[in-house]
């Protein structure tokens, strides 16, 4: 799935809230946010607002409650080249995580308790899957994983080295093409029912491996699209709580990516 999570919307309005003047607040020149204490050349001092490292020890914490549940879910899985057993009861995570996800984005000040949650949800659905690939082509969540962790890597050097600059028009595009594949996907699910999914989402042809490679590459465009809102919204002194919905973006972006590398990688191995 996309992430819509990080978006410029979601920062903009956190702040402008919290900007406002209260009840019996002095009228006259506008209020401004928690400004910074200063004492002339000294760095300025913040307290109670989002940083990056604040945003780093989240994303941290988020994904060891991730490999808990992924765990779980991984031993809970049979697989093995000729069948896959998934336990029944793995969709009522998936649904939670679902709507875990949807009261995140409407009301981001509770993702100090959601996001944890999130992340222990989609954890059994991230082992599961992992468990069945694992089963059919031996050794390919290892191979994902450090893949996953390999773009990751490569996508912050680049943005740190500002090799990669989120502009206007890089954000309409990545954007509009996570939408479309968001769309595409969904689409498929409805012809699914009726037995007609594309051939190319799952089939190793040749199409189907382009079309993976392509979808990789978006998720991890993705990844530079976080990294600027994280460091935009930082700067731009966003409530402390912003850090657990930054950290809850990145874990979204992480997972589609590391779930597309699966994908890409079983086409590979299926040739």
């Amino acid at each position: 799935m996309a992430n819509p999570v990080l978006n410029d919307k979601a920062f903009t309005q956190v702040v402008a809230d919290d900007s406002r003047a209260g009840w019996a607040a002095p009228t006259g020149e506008p209020t401004v946010w928690n400004p910074p204490i200063t004492d002339g050349p000294i760095t300025p001092v913040r307290h109670g607002v989002m940083t990056i490292g604040g945003t780093v020890s989240a994303t941290a914490v988020l994904f060891a409650l991730l490999l808990v549940t992924a765990v779980w879910g991984w031993t809970m899985t049979t697989s093995t080249e000729e069948a896959v057993r998934i336990p029944g009861w793995i969709f009522l995570p998936i649904l939670a995580g679902l709507g875990l996800a949807i009261l995140t984005v409407v009301k981001p000040h509770l993702a100090r308790i959601t996001a944890p949650l999130y992340a222990l949800t989609q954890g059994f659905f991230v082992g599961s899957i992992s468990k069945a690939y694992n089963g059919m082509w031996d050794g390919i969540v290892a191979q994902a994983v450090g893949a996953t962790i390999a773009v990751f890597g490569v996508m912050l050097v680049l943005y740190s080295l500002r090799v990669i600059r989120v502009t206007d028009r890089f954000r309409r595009i990545v954007i509009g093409a996570t939408l479309g594949v968001a769309v595409l996907y969904l689409v498929s699910m409805v012809f699914s029912l009726f037995g007609h999914t594309p051939s190319f989402i799952n089939q190793p042809s040749g199409f189907g491996i382009i079309f993976s490679i392509v979808v990789c590459g978006i998720a991890a465009f993705n990844l530079a699209l976080d990294f600027d809102i994280i460091e935009r919204g930082s700067a731009a002194g966003a409530p402390k709580y912003m850090e657990w919905y930054a950290a809850f973006g990145l874990l979204v972006t992480l997972i589609w990516l590391y779930l597309e590398m699966l994908r890409l990688l079983s086409k590979l191995r299926s040739r």
